[in-house]
Protein backbone atom coordinates (compact mmCIF):
# COMPACT_ATOMS: atom_id res chain seq x y z
CA UNK A 1 0.00 0.00 0.00
CA UNK A 2 3.04 2.30 -0.03
CA UNK A 3 2.40 2.93 -3.72
CA UNK A 4 -1.04 4.46 -3.12
CA UNK A 5 -1.39 8.29 -3.16
CA UNK A 6 -0.08 9.61 0.15
CA UNK A 7 0.15 5.98 1.33
CA UNK A 8 -3.49 6.29 2.38
CA UNK A 9 -4.09 2.75 1.15
CA UNK A 10 -2.36 1.68 4.34
CA UNK A 11 -5.78 1.96 5.98
CA UNK A 12 -5.76 -1.74 5.07
CA UNK A 13 -4.00 -2.15 8.43
CA UNK A 14 -7.16 -0.98 10.18
CA UNK A 15 -9.32 -3.31 8.09
CA UNK A 16 -7.16 -6.27 9.14
CA UNK A 17 -7.31 -5.23 12.80
CA UNK A 18 -11.09 -4.94 12.57
CA UNK A 19 -11.53 -8.29 10.84
CA UNK A 20 -9.22 -10.38 13.02
CA UNK A 21 -9.11 -8.51 16.34
CA UNK A 22 -12.46 -6.66 16.28
CA UNK A 23 -10.82 -3.29 16.88
CA UNK A 24 -12.93 -0.38 15.56
CA UNK A 25 -11.54 1.22 12.41
CA UNK A 26 -12.35 4.63 13.90
CA UNK A 27 -9.87 3.86 16.71
CA UNK A 28 -7.01 2.45 14.61
CA UNK A 29 -7.27 4.49 11.36
CA UNK A 30 -5.74 7.59 13.00
CA UNK A 31 -2.57 5.52 13.46
CA UNK A 32 -1.97 5.66 9.70
CA UNK A 33 -2.39 9.43 9.65
CA UNK A 34 -0.12 9.77 12.69
CA UNK A 35 2.49 7.72 10.84
CA UNK A 36 2.32 10.07 7.87
CA UNK A 37 2.65 13.07 10.19
CA UNK A 38 5.77 11.71 11.90
CA UNK A 39 7.19 10.71 8.50
CA UNK A 40 6.81 14.28 7.23
CA UNK A 41 8.19 15.79 10.43
CA UNK A 42 11.26 13.55 10.16
CA UNK A 43 12.08 14.29 6.53
CA UNK A 44 11.49 18.01 7.10
CA UNK A 45 13.96 17.96 10.00
CA UNK A 46 16.54 16.05 7.95
CA UNK A 47 16.07 18.32 4.92
CA UNK A 48 16.26 21.45 7.09
CA UNK A 49 19.92 20.80 7.94
CA UNK A 50 20.85 20.51 4.28
CA UNK A 51 18.64 23.40 3.16
CA UNK A 52 21.00 25.79 4.90
CA UNK A 53 23.59 24.98 2.22
CA UNK A 54 21.20 25.33 -0.74
CA UNK A 55 19.34 28.20 -2.32
CA UNK A 56 16.27 26.03 -2.95
CA UNK A 57 13.82 24.21 -0.73
CA UNK A 58 13.37 26.79 2.01
CA UNK A 59 9.85 27.86 0.99
CA UNK A 60 8.66 24.25 0.58
CA UNK A 61 10.01 23.30 4.01
CA UNK A 62 8.40 26.32 5.68
CA UNK A 63 5.00 25.71 4.06
CA UNK A 64 5.14 22.00 4.93
CA UNK A 65 6.10 22.81 8.53
CA UNK A 66 3.21 25.26 8.87
CA UNK A 67 0.79 22.72 7.39
CA UNK A 68 1.96 20.05 9.85
CA UNK A 69 1.66 22.46 12.79
CA UNK A 70 -1.90 23.41 11.88
CA UNK A 71 -2.87 19.79 11.22
CA UNK A 72 -1.54 18.60 14.59
CA UNK A 73 -3.27 21.48 16.36
CA UNK A 74 -6.62 20.75 14.70
CA UNK A 75 -6.49 16.98 15.20
CA UNK A 76 -5.46 17.13 18.86
CA UNK A 77 -7.43 20.17 20.02
CA UNK A 78 -10.59 19.33 21.97
CA UNK A 79 -12.20 22.73 21.37
CA UNK A 80 -11.81 22.41 17.62
CA UNK A 81 -13.19 18.87 17.75
CA UNK A 82 -16.20 19.96 19.81
CA UNK A 83 -16.90 22.76 17.34
CA UNK A 84 -16.79 20.32 14.42
CA UNK A 85 -18.96 17.67 16.11
CA UNK A 86 -21.53 20.33 17.03
CA UNK A 87 -21.72 21.25 13.36
CA UNK A 88 -21.87 17.63 12.19
CA UNK A 89 -24.55 16.67 14.72
CA UNK A 90 -27.08 18.70 12.77
CA UNK A 91 -26.47 16.73 9.58
CA UNK A 92 -28.58 13.57 9.47
CA UNK A 93 -26.11 11.61 7.36
CA UNK A 94 -23.27 12.28 9.82
CA UNK A 95 -25.26 12.29 13.06
CA UNK A 96 -25.13 8.50 13.43
CA UNK A 97 -21.34 8.57 13.09
CA UNK A 98 -20.69 10.98 15.98
CA UNK A 99 -19.41 8.14 18.20
CA UNK A 100 -16.88 7.23 15.52
CA UNK A 101 -15.72 10.83 15.40
CA UNK A 102 -15.21 10.68 19.17
CA UNK A 103 -13.11 7.53 18.80
CA UNK A 104 -11.04 9.15 16.06
CA UNK A 105 -10.38 12.24 18.14
CA UNK A 106 -9.54 10.21 21.24
CA UNK A 107 -6.90 8.29 19.27
CA UNK A 108 -5.44 11.50 17.86
CA UNK A 109 -5.49 13.17 21.27
CA UNK A 110 -3.43 10.31 22.73
CA UNK A 111 -0.98 9.87 19.85
CA UNK A 112 -0.41 13.56 19.17
CA UNK A 113 0.27 14.54 22.76
CA UNK A 114 3.69 16.19 22.99
CA UNK A 115 5.38 13.25 24.71
CA UNK A 116 4.01 10.57 22.38
CA UNK A 117 4.58 12.67 19.26
CA UNK A 118 8.18 13.30 20.31
CA UNK A 119 8.78 9.59 20.93
CA UNK A 120 7.22 8.51 17.62
CA UNK A 121 9.12 11.17 15.69
CA UNK A 122 12.42 10.08 17.26
CA UNK A 123 11.86 6.51 16.03
CA UNK A 124 10.80 7.76 12.61
CA UNK A 125 13.82 10.08 12.42
CA UNK A 126 16.21 7.17 12.97
CA UNK A 127 14.47 5.09 10.29
CA UNK A 128 14.51 7.89 7.73
CA UNK A 129 18.13 8.72 8.48
CA UNK A 130 19.15 5.18 7.55
CA UNK A 131 17.39 5.56 4.20
CA UNK A 132 19.37 8.76 3.66
CA UNK A 133 22.53 6.93 4.70
CA UNK A 134 21.78 4.17 2.18
CA UNK A 135 21.53 6.86 -0.52
CA UNK A 136 24.87 8.26 0.60
CA UNK A 137 26.46 4.78 0.36
CA UNK A 138 25.14 4.33 -3.18
CA UNK A 139 26.62 7.68 -4.24
CA UNK A 140 29.94 6.83 -2.60
CA UNK A 141 30.21 3.68 -4.72
CA UNK A 142 30.21 5.91 -7.79
CA UNK A 143 33.20 7.76 -6.26
CA UNK A 144 31.10 10.88 -5.94
CA UNK A 145 32.50 13.39 -3.45
CA UNK A 146 29.18 14.22 -1.78
CA UNK A 147 28.75 14.71 1.94
CA UNK A 148 26.25 12.79 4.05
CA UNK A 149 24.51 16.09 4.76
CA UNK A 150 24.02 16.82 1.04
CA UNK A 151 22.86 13.27 0.26
CA UNK A 152 20.40 13.41 3.18
CA UNK A 153 18.99 16.74 2.02
CA UNK A 154 18.48 15.51 -1.55
CA UNK A 155 16.80 12.29 -0.44
CA UNK A 156 14.60 13.91 2.23
CA UNK A 157 13.60 16.91 0.11
CA UNK A 158 12.74 14.70 -2.87
CA UNK A 159 10.60 12.55 -0.58
CA UNK A 160 8.73 15.65 0.61
CA UNK A 161 8.04 16.76 -2.97
CA UNK A 162 6.72 13.30 -3.87
CA UNK A 163 4.51 13.28 -0.77
CA UNK A 164 2.91 16.70 -1.19
CA UNK A 165 2.12 15.92 -4.84
CA UNK A 166 0.05 12.94 -3.56
CA UNK A 167 1.38 10.73 -6.33
CA UNK A 168 1.25 6.94 -5.85
CA UNK A 169 4.46 6.22 -3.94
CA UNK A 170 5.65 9.68 -4.92
CA UNK A 171 6.37 8.22 -8.37
CA UNK A 172 7.70 10.79 -10.79
CA UNK A 173 7.86 13.67 -8.32
CA UNK A 174 10.43 12.03 -6.04
CA UNK A 175 12.59 10.61 -8.84
CA UNK A 176 12.48 13.81 -10.90
CA UNK A 177 13.44 16.02 -7.98
CA UNK A 178 16.20 13.66 -6.85
CA UNK A 179 17.74 13.42 -10.31
CA UNK A 180 17.54 17.20 -10.78
CA UNK A 181 19.27 17.93 -7.48
CA UNK A 182 22.02 15.40 -8.17
CA UNK A 183 22.72 16.98 -11.56
CA UNK A 184 22.66 20.42 -9.93
CA UNK A 185 25.35 19.12 -7.55
CA UNK A 186 27.63 18.28 -10.46
CA UNK A 187 26.80 14.62 -11.15
CA UNK A 188 26.46 13.54 -14.75
CA UNK A 189 22.95 12.66 -15.91
CA UNK A 190 23.62 8.93 -16.29
CA UNK A 191 24.95 8.52 -12.75
CA UNK A 192 22.17 10.71 -11.32
CA UNK A 193 19.45 8.59 -12.94
CA UNK A 194 21.15 5.32 -11.94
CA UNK A 195 21.62 6.37 -8.31
CA UNK A 196 17.99 7.52 -8.14
CA UNK A 197 16.68 4.25 -9.57
CA UNK A 198 18.85 2.20 -7.21
CA UNK A 199 17.74 3.96 -4.02
CA UNK A 200 14.09 3.71 -5.05
CA UNK A 201 14.55 0.03 -5.85
CA UNK A 202 16.03 -0.83 -2.45
CA UNK A 203 13.64 1.34 -0.42
CA UNK A 204 10.22 1.69 -2.06
CA UNK A 205 10.11 -1.35 -4.33
CA UNK A 206 11.88 -3.69 -1.89
CA UNK A 207 9.25 -2.76 0.71
CA UNK A 208 6.46 -3.36 -1.82
CA UNK A 209 7.90 -6.81 -2.64
CA UNK A 210 8.08 -7.73 1.06
CA UNK A 211 4.50 -6.49 1.47
CA UNK A 212 3.16 -8.57 -1.41
CA UNK A 213 4.80 -11.74 -0.07
CA UNK A 214 3.63 -11.03 3.48
CA UNK A 215 0.10 -10.27 2.27
CA UNK A 216 -0.04 -13.60 0.44
CA UNK A 217 1.10 -15.64 3.46
CA UNK A 218 -1.07 -13.65 5.87
CA UNK A 219 -4.18 -14.56 3.90
CA UNK A 220 -3.01 -18.14 3.49
CA UNK A 221 -2.79 -18.69 7.25
CA UNK A 222 -5.44 -16.22 8.47
CA UNK A 223 -8.04 -16.29 5.74
CA UNK A 224 -9.01 -13.77 3.09
CA UNK A 225 -9.24 -10.12 4.02
CA UNK A 226 -12.73 -8.71 3.37
CA UNK A 227 -12.48 -5.22 1.93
Amino acid sequence: MSVTPGKFGEVLKSIILKQHYNLPISVTAPIIIAERITDLISVVLIAAFGAMSYEIGGAVLIITSLFLSVLILVLSNKRVFKFLTDKFSGIKFLEKHIKKFHNIHESFWIMLSFRNLLFMTAISLVAWFFECFAFYLILSRFDMAMSLNSASFIYAFSTIVGSIMLLPGGLGGTEGTMTYLLIKNGLVKEISVTATMLIRLITLWFAVAVGIISFYYYQKFNGKISL
